[in-house]
């Protein structure tokens, strides 16, 4: 393995966090998990330390913003009754509503050496 010489801190919802570290890892790029506390967009989130070699610096920001990174997701949610008390209100269909999830705030630095023993 080559000497790794760039460190990322990236800061991730945690519902993204399992589908991330799996994508990175089957790439053989490892990550390890710092505990963090502290609010991200609202949500949980996690925390990670990546050392790798200049020339894999974009494959993995390409990972961490197609696992984490934000976009768009449908949820269905119940309508509130009507005064009037409509039909489709009092059955309960859900409605759907499109919203914006995830998201990954990625710090890079140069790093002069990294040793594993």
């Amino acid at each position: 393995m080559g000497e790794a010489n760039r460190l990322i801190f990236a800061v991730l919802q945690k519902e993204d966090y399992k589908a991330t570290l799996k994508e990175l890892n089957e790439k053989k790029i490892f990550v390890t998990r710092l505990s963090s506390s502290g609010g991200f967009l609202q949500k949980e989130n996690v925390t990670i330390m990546i050392g790798v070699e200049e020339d894999r610096w974009q494959e993995t920001v390409d990972i961490l913003k197609a696992k984490a990174g934000r976009r768009k997701e449908t949820i269905y949610a119940m309508p509130e009754p009507s005064a009037a008390g409509s039909m489709y209100s009092q059955m309960g269909a859900p409605v759907p509503i499109e919203r914006e999830t995830g998201g990954v705030t990625i710090f890079t630095m140069e790093l002069q050496k990294l040793e594993k023993f």
